[in-house]
C-alpha cells in the first residue's frame, strides 16, 4: 500500500536538506570573504602576526602602526567579523586573542588550490625534462 503522507514527507525532507546545504555553503562562502578581505590589508595581517605571541590589547596593537585607537579598533572590528581574532573586554581594556580555527579554515581552503598548482608545475617539469632529453 502506498502512503502518500510518507511520501510527501521524504520529498520535504530531502528538499529541506537540499536548503540546509545551500545556506551552509553561502554561509561559508560569505565568511571566506570575510577572511580575505580583512587578510588583504597589510596592517590587519601586521596585528594578527603580533597576536601569534599571545593575547593583546588594542593599545599594543595600535602601538607599532603609530595609529590612534580608534583606528586600530576599525581594524580589530574588520578582523573580529571575520573571527580572525575574538575580543573580550575587562574595565576599558579590550583583550584580543587570536582564533587559530579561523586561519585554518582559510589555508584549507587555500590547499585545495596549492594542490592543483603542485600537479600543474608537474606536469610542466615532465614536459621541460622531455624537452631537454630531445635536444640532447
Amino acid at each position: 500500500m502506498f502512503n502518500a503522507s510518507f511520501f510527501i514527507f521524504q520529498l520535504n525532507s530531502v528538499r529541506l536538506a537540499l536548503i540546509l546545504n545551500h545556506m551552509v555553503n553561502n554561509i561559508e562562502e560569505e565568511q571566506l570573504t570575510l577572511i580575505f578581505r580583512a587578510l588583504a590589508d597589510p596592517t590587519r595581517r601586521g596585528m594578527l602576526q603580533l597576536l601569534t605571541s599571545g593575547d593583546k590589547s588594542i593599545s599594543e596593537l595600535a602601538e607599532p602602526f603609530e595609529m590612534s585607537l580608534v583606528a586600530a579598533s576599525k581594524h580589530v572590528k574588520v578582523l573580529e567579523r571575520a573571527r580572525l581574532l575574538e575580543r573580550s573586554i575587562a574595565g576599558r581594556t579590550h583583550c584580543c586573542r587570536l582564533n587559530g580555527d579561523t586561519l585554518s579554515r582559510a589555508s584549507q581552503w587555500l590547499d585545495m588550490y596549492e594542490r592543483f598548482w603542485d600537479r600543474r608545475f608537474d606536469l610542466l617539469e615532465q614536459e621541460l625534462l622531455k624537452e631537454k632529453r630531445k635536444e640532447h
